[in-house]
């Protein structure tokens, strides 16, 4: 492999070809098994005789820190200590601004448990891995269509297929001009915040709601402020003076499930005119309802170019496809283009074309048939084992679309999700999705949790809560 090595300053040259090694092999930055260029063409490179390089190889394969093959080559040894950690950072140095300091440290993903009950997370099993394969291979054969930088709005054959797609089976009314392709939901956030929010700006959420939302709104600078939900949703007349944007999940509230009615719809819409607000619509699962006719989305209902709608792939498809999309306001629609190609430009070119062909040759709409049908069981089977085992201890807020269901509890959740999760069920307690939110419950994803597992995983959710007392 390549790797630098530098010559500069006075002293025999072999001891510091030696010491940069050594140190690169004890540090990881050269790990076991890995070939070292030959002695001739690293003298080549440095521009020393190869005896000089010869010198320190020969003391490295002394020293135990490689191996030599004959015929192969020269190997770092793999029969060596783990490369040491390096130093915790310093206090000293440059400082992040304040309210980056004030954020909790970022959340590290955490690796599947054996009864796996985490929130948002899609059953890879049900993406149809090879069909993916080959529209993604299809597009990469054509190198010359990707030798340039793209559009920031995205594929334009994407952009068409979104905008049919949520007109067809939400009722958005979007052209292709009008959608914006993003690295997911969360990137559709961000890019709005920087379009419309400053510093001291009061932006308003669900209380309880989506805990990622609120810290990238506080990240901005914002003044978030929580807003209660009822059984119908949002509590307009709560919604505080000076509010410039509130961020709302009304097909499927985060985390209850309730959807927002008719009438808080139409009243956040009105309130929205008056206080010269905007709303952002997050659509995150909606693609998944098992039961009841779909409301209106509020973008459908908006006649006063108020409502930012954002949605994303990473939940009917996979997380790691970061794809997803935000439909503005035509006022706001240059200025997002603009802040998209200023932060990063634009996003995977290719996948977003395979995605295209994807929702064209009615891919898309069959996978979600499927997935749907199969949610559908598991949402079932949960809520039913929860109303009879849990029944006095827990109560499930109604849903009827999603990948969770929330279920309200009158003691203390946290212990009890903490024993489950030490035991093999990774639950997520209210608190832990909506940054301390005080009620106590628990939410239980479904999505990547098979059927026939889901009775056992509730078995020892009911075993960590009778230890406890």
């Amino acid at each position: 492999m390549d790797f630098h090595v530098t010559l500069a300053g006075r002293g025999d040259l072999s001891a510091r070809i030696y010491r940069q090694l050594r140190d690169a092999v004890l540090d990881g930055r050269l790990r076991a098994g890995e070939r070292l260029p030959p002695t001739r063409e690293l003298a080549r490179r440095l521009a020393v005789s190869r005896n000089t390089v010869a010198v320190a190889y020969d003391r490295l394969t002394a020293d135990g820190f490689l191996t030599g093959r004959v015929g192969a080559g020269t190997y770092v040894s793999a029969s060596l200590p783990a490369p040491k950690r390096r130093k915790a950072p310093s206090a000293q140095g440059p400082r992040p601004k304040a309210v980056w300091r004030s954020l909790p440290p970022p959340v590290q993903a955490s690796a599947a448990a054996e009864f796996d009950f985490r929130v948002g997370v899609p059953d890879a099993a049900l993406f149809p891995l090879e069909t993916w394969r080959r529209l993604l291979a299809r597009e990469l054969r054509d190198a010359a269509g990707f030798a340039d930088y793209a559009d920031p709005g995205g594929h334009a054959s994407l952009r068409a297929a979104i905008a049919r797609h949520v007109g067809v089976s939400r009722s958005v009314r979007a052209e292709a001009d009008d959608v914006l392709v993003t690295q997911g939901a969360q990137q559709a956030l961000d890019l709005l915040c920087r379009v419309l929010v400053s510093p001291g700006d009061r932006v308003a959420v669900e209380e309880p709601g989506y805990r990622r939302a609120k810290l990238l709104f506080a990240s901005h600078g914002a003044e978030v402020v929580g807003v209660p939900v009822d059984g119908e949703g949002l509590d307009v007349d709560a919604l505080p003076p000076r509010t410039k944007l509130v961020y709302v999940t009304p097909s499927h509230q985060f985390p209850l499930g309730t959807p927002m009615s008719l009438a808080r719809r139409t009243a956040l819409l009105a309130w929205a005119a008056r206080a010269d607000a905007v709303i952002v619509e997050d659509d995150y699962d909606s693609e998944f309802r098992f039961s009841d006719r779909p409301l209106e989305p509020l973008q459908s209902l908006d006649r006063a170019g108020r409502v930012a709608y954002v949605g994303s792939f990473s939940k009917t498809l996979l997380p790691m496809l970061r794809l997803g999309f935000l439909i503005a306001p035509p006022s706001l629609q240059d200025a997002l283009r603009h802040a998209r190609q200023l932060s990063d430009w634009h996003g995977d070119v290719p996948a977003q074309a395979a995605l295209a062909r994807f929702v064209d040759e009615g891919l898309f709409a069959r996978h979600i048939r499927r997935a749907t049908k199969v949610y559908a069981e598991r949402h079932e089977r949960l809520t039913s084992i929860l109303d009879s085992r849990f029944a006095g201890r827990l109560r499930v807020v109604p849903s009827a679309a999603g990948l969770h269901l929330c279920a309200l509890a009158e003691e203390d959740t946290e212990p009890i999700a903490a024993r489950a999760r030490q035991a093999g069920a990774a639950v997520q307690t209210l608190s832990d999705l909506c940054g301390g939110f005080p009620a106590a419950g628990l939410v239980l994803g479904y999505g990547s949790i098979p059927l026939e597992r889901i009775d056992a995983g509730l078995a020892v959710l009911d075993r960590a809560w009778a230890n406890g007392r």
